[in-house]
């Protein structure tokens, strides 16, 4: 069996070094091929969206990326930024894109998922978020509608944590930045519970 052949390939943008290195090495424990790159331009460079050359680069062999993953605060470009050029773009709107950031700022999340963000993650990024990302990217292979809105809104049913803040699929206390009782009591899920009424 090759195994190549299978691999997830994420594309990894965020503007701090040690970020990066941590992102990239938690892909790679979960088996993701990762090319890391420093600033949304670069990964629009990667993705040939900067000269809006939204055909491959490479004649027949055309760029496979099966995920993004980008920070949100960011020199030149931020990671809304680059969600809005990946989510123009015909060739790769489809692709999951994931928010990261260290600030639990819900107008900046809100607009996020509202733009067509998959997930919106909390830093420090953690091994149970990389593995809820290949839940992401094996929905997409097996071709499951890419509506992202109806999705979200049915995992707030179902789970007692909002969207906007990093959780597991089997939620344990040490698997969040945050615990559970704050979580809960916290103004963010009041304001997604009538948000969503």
């Amino acid at each position: 069996m090759e195994t190549n052949s299978e691999e997830v390939h994420v594309l990894a943008v965020d503007d701090s070094l040690i970020d990066r290195k941590v992102i990239e090495r938690l892909l790679k424990i979960s088996a993701c091929k990762v090319t890391a790159v420093d600033s949304g331009i670069r990964a629009l460079q990667f993705l040939g969206l900067d000269e809006q050359r939204e055909n491959s680069e490479s004649d027949g062999s055309p760029l496979k990326v099966d995920l993004v993953i980008t920070d949100y605060c960011m020199p030149e470009m931020t990671g809304y930024e680059l969600l809005k050029k990946i989510k123009e773009s015909s060739t790769f709107k489809e692709i999951p894109v994931v928010i990261m950031s260290s600030e639990n700022v819900l107008p900046r999340i809100d607009r996020c998922l509202e733009e067509g963000a998959k997930d919106f993650i909390i830093k420090p990024v953690k091994l149970c978020d990389v593995k809820r990302l290949k839940g992401y990217m094996a929905t997409r292979e097996v071709g499951v509608a890419i509506n992202n809105k109806p999705k979200l809104e049915e995992a707030c049913k179902h789970s007692l944590s909002p969207p906007s803040i990093s959780s597991s699929s089997s939620p344990s206390p040490s698997s969040s930045p945050l615990s559970v009782s704050s979580v809960i009591d916290s103004p963010i899920r009041r304001f997604k519970m009538t948000d969503t009424e």
